[in-house]
């Protein structure tokens, strides 16, 4: 997998996309888009031809990004993680979050803020690691269970308190590979809605889980979403009243993809989406 990284500016802040992998996804297309019609699929096929392999499967980017400006450096999702993440039952892990942080400049002990958008395991790999999935950054870590440290050892991550009260519901192990290490560690922070960031701001999406949530960059007429899975194919983007099988709540998704998408003709709108072939896009 290359390991580019592709950049995008927004006033005087940098969000570089952060590859982690690459692979299809675990159930037919078409399946998961139930009401996509062959036009749409056409049509995104147009918009995203490198989502679909030869095969007609589903194939998936697995990207996070870093936002950096003069006030820090925030990473916004984890990635799928190494050969033992929670996500090895489905995503081509292990990972190469560490090698794209290298490429980008970035040592995980510089990084002071991470933005989980959701609980799913291909957002939250590289948040938590074993000592045997890496080795040491950044010094001795600050805290852990049961031999896990924060990837990003001097980072406070970020969630949805409404993502984390419905984490038995969503995946309950993450509890103890997860939330856990981070809140021993003294490294977890609960939002309420929509949040300032050093670079930015949290904003409550939810839909996609109850408590999901994404991060917008605004410079004058200028921004960038970063969308977690508020985005995670072209069909949503080209037709967002398209509901998408995993979502918990599809009217609300589909209220968030609305309003998140809807602007004055007047600004500009560039999308930062993890699973689609380009890292950023125009809304």
């Amino acid at each position: 997998m290359s390991l580019s990284v592709p950049r995008l500016r927004i006033g005087s802040t940098e969000i570089i996309a952060l590859a982690d992998g690459e692979g299809p996804f675990f159930s037919p297309r078409e399946e998961v888009f139930p009401e996509a019609t062959a036009a749409q699929w056409a049509e995104a096929d147009r918009f995203d031809p490198g989502a679909v392999d030869t095969e007609g499967r589903w194939r998936l980017q697995f990207r996070a990004y870093a936002i950096r400006s003069d006030k820090g450096v925030t990473v916004v999702d984890a990635g799928i993680g190494p050969a033992d993440g929670p996500a090895a039952a489905w995503a081509p892990v292990p990972g190469a979050l560490p090698a794209s942080l290298a490429a980008a400049g970035i040592d995980p002990a510089d990084v002071d803020t991470v933005v989980l958008t959701h609980l799913h395991t291909d957002h939250v790999g590289w948040a938590v690691v074993t000592e045997a999935a890496v080795p040491p950054v950044g010094g001795a870590a600050d805290g852990g269970t049961a031999g896990r440290r924060p990837y990003f050892p001097h980072a406070e991550y970020l969630l949805q308190r409404t993502e984390f009260d419905a984490i038995d519901t969503l995946n309950p192990q993450l509890r103890e590979t997860l939330t856990d290490p981070l809140a021993a560690a003294g490294r977890l922070r609960l939002l309420d809605g929509d949040t300032p960031l050093r670079a930015g701001r949290a904003v409550a999406t939810p839909g996609h889980t109850p408590g999901h949530q994404s991060v917008l960059v605004t410079a004058g007429r200028e921004r960038a979403l970063v969308t977690g899975d508020l985005l995670v194919h072209a069909l949503q983007l080209l037709h967002p009243d398209l509901a998408y099988a995993h979502e918990v709540d599809p009217e609300a998704a589909r209220l968030s993809r609305q309003r998140m998408l809807d602007r004055d003709p007047a600004v500009t709108l560039h999308l930062a989406t993890p699973h689609l072939t380009e890292p950023f896009l125009p809304a």
